[in-house]
This record gives structure tokens, C-alpha cells and sequence, in this order.
């Protein structure tokens, strides 16, 4: 294993781990440093130990770099990728079934990676595409995209697909990303989008991010317009709710049983968005979704490549709530989910 190849594994670890963003971010530098060094005096400084003189290379990064020169897997490498695989149970069969991911993010927003590391992370795991759902405007604090910018981001996209579509014909597996956002639900249930722009893409999620708080009625008001909307195609992470160890937030409180009625006489999905410090909805209204025959999509929401694997956690949650696969409609090929996401 390579100096760079093993930084790089690390930083996919701890994404996959959800560790603290300054481990993250020292291990991603040291990556960078190393990319820009020269081979040979790289080993030196190994070899001497000065690689500390170097700004950006601490003991723990060092450690990696000289076991990766000495040709041996770094300890540390070891020692995570024990400690944080993200385990499989009662979901195995309906992770073997999905065929992608909808909701996930890149450096264009808040997201760590970029488009085609995303992409080239959700095929690695065997997915066949990915939704890249970046943030609306209204996100400032995540960078979120205004209409001009999201059209920027559909041309790299797009310049992306062809590289896959290369690698495919010259007999790599299929794989394809998708145009999507990850759009703000206003208090008032509108979104945080024209409904031009809306229409042009792939899939939209729609999802609250702030005032969660607010009555439970007009909340109510709130999700169930935006599931009606004709280019909604998910609600995503519908309480917004953060959950210990990871976060510490009560979620939104709202007549689920009138918001789920939307969704299922719309035929909008109910996310099952598998990130550590959300796990939302709470399993109670995951069955209460099931009870009225929502459609589900199995989310990791994932801002950085290891935390793709999260998907992991929502299969067995699914499978446990007794769900049909078709139910879930990321088992579904992508031209089957690009034509039932047209606008309804």
C-alpha cells in the first residue's frame, strides 16, 4: 500500500465512522501534502523520521506514511477498519437489492468530495447511480445552490457521465449519477426552488432544515404541501431529529398520520435517512408510513465517500419493519426511478 493510498483509506474510514471533522480534515491535508512530495524524498524523511518538519504531518498521519514506505499496513488503517464497518444483519437480502442511493451531497454544497468521488465510491460499493442532492439557497451556512449554480453543476455532471459511460464500454460495470437537490421546505410548506428548475431535474427531496420547532398544526401544513408538490419526489428526513451520541435535537412534531396520507395519495417516498445522528423517522413512524403504503427510499445522505456504507443501517431497519422490496423504490433500476420522478 502507498503512503497517498493509505491516507486516502483513512480519511474513508473515519468519514465511515462519522469522527470529528479536524481528525478528518488532518488526514485529507497530510493526503495532499504527500500527493505534492516528491516519491524519494518522501521515503527519506521516512526513513530519517523527519517527516515531522513537515507543516501538516503529526505522529498520527507520520505513523501512516512510515509504516505505508516500510510496506506495511499502517496500524492505524488496521485498527479502523476493525472498528468501524458498518454492520449488515436481518437487511442483507434488501441491500443486495438496492441498485442506488438518492440523497447525497458533494463539495458543491456542504459535502467533503466531489462529484465523481462520490460517484466513484457509490460504485466501488456496487451501487448502479447516485443522486447528487446538494442544498438550496436557503442553506447559506452549506453553500447551498441558487438556479445559475445548479446548472453549472448539471454540466460537470454531465462531463462525469461520459467518463463512466467510457469506463463502462471498455468493460467496467454500468453506473450513472443523477441530477437531483435536496430542497428547503419553507414554514409556509413552499420550497426553496422555482418550479422551472424543479422540473429539469432527475429527483428532488425535500426536506425541513430550520423553524422545526414551530406548531404542530401548521408543521402538519407544512410537510403535507410539500409531499403534494408535483416535483417532490421524497421527503426527506421528515422530524429532523438529532439523536444521541452524534446530536441532541427533539424532532418536529406533526399529524403523521395526515402527512403519510399525502404521500401515499401523491405517491411521494418517505425517506429512511440513515445517518448516525438522525435515524429519522423513529421506527414508530416508519410503520406508520408502512400502514399507509408509502413508498420508501433508503438514504445515507452521505457528505463524504465512507459514508455511503450507511445505507447499511436503514436495509436492516427496513427489513425488520417487514417491507416489501418494491416498496423501496432504490432497489428500482434507474430508468425506472427517472421516469416515475417526473413530475407527478
Amino acid at each position: 500500500m502507498e503512503p497517498l493510498e493509505a491516507l486516502e483509506r483513512v480519511v474513508y474510514l473515519l468519514d465511515r465512522a462519522l469522527a470529528p471533522a479536524p481528525k478528518v480534515k488532518a488526514f485529507a491535508r497530510a493526503a495532499e501534502i504527500v500527493a505534492a512530495l516528491d516519491p524519494l524524498e518522501l521515503a527519506q524523511r521516512a526513513e530519517a523520521g523527519t517527516l515531522g518538519e513537515l507543516t501538516g504531518i503529526g505522529p498520527s498521519t507520520g505513523g501512516v506514511i512510515v509504516d505505508a514506505c516500510r510496506g506495511r499496513v499502517p496500524d492505524y488503517l488496521a485498527r479502523l477498519e476493525a472498528e468501524t464497518v458498518v454492520p449488515l444483519g436481518p437487511g442483507a437480502e434488501l441491500r443486495r437489492a438496492l441498485q442506488g442511493d438518492c440523497h447525497s451531497h458533494s463539495t458543491w454544497s456542504d459535502g467533503g468530495a466531489s462529484i465523481e468521488a462520490m460517484g466513484r465510491a457509490a460504485r466501488a460499493l456496487g451501487h448502479r447511480y447516485l443522486v447528487i442532492t446538494d442544498h438550496s439557497p436557503r442553506m447559506a451556512v452549506s453553500r447551498g445552490l441558487h438556479a445559475e449554480r445548479l446548472a453549472q453543476q448539471r454540466v460537470e455532471l454531465d462531463a462525469v457521465n461520459i467518463v463512466f459511460a467510457a469506463e463502462h464500454a471498455a468493460g467496467g460495470p454500468a453506473f450513472r449519477l443523477l441530477h437531483g437537490l435536496e430542497v428547503d421546505i419553507n414554514e409556509d410548506g413552499s420550497l426553496d426552488m422555482d418550479d422551472d428548475t424543479l422540473a429539469g431535474l432527475d429527483l428532488v427531496v425535500a426536506s425541513p432544515h430550520i423553524k422545526l420547532r414551530m406548531d404542530p398544526r401548521a408543521m402538519t401544513r407544512r410537510l403535507a404541501l410539500a409531499a403534494l408538490h408535483p416535483h417532490v419526489d421524497v421527503l426527506g428526513h421528515c422530524t429532523g431529529r438529532k439523536v444521541p451520541p452524534h446530536g441532541n435535537r427533539a424532532g418536529a412534531e406533526f399529524d403523521a398520520d395526515l402527512v403519510f396520507a399525502a404521500c401515499a395519495e401523491h405517491g411521494t417516498a418517505v425517506e429512511i435517512n440513515t445517518r448516525p445522528e438522525r435515524q429519522d423517522p423513529p421506527e414508530e413512524l416508519l410503520h406508520l408510513a408502512l400502514e399507509w403504503r408509502c413508498k420508501l427510499v433508503i438514504d445515507s445522505d452521505a457528505h463524504a465517500p465512507g459514508q455511503l456504507e450507511w445505507v447499511n443501517y436503514g436495509c436492516d431497519k427496513v427489513a425488520l419493519a417487514g417491507a416489501e422490496h418494491d416498496d423501496v423504490i432504490n432497489t428500482w433500476d434507474v430508468d425506472r426511478l427517472v421516469t416515475w420522478g417526473r413530475p407527478r
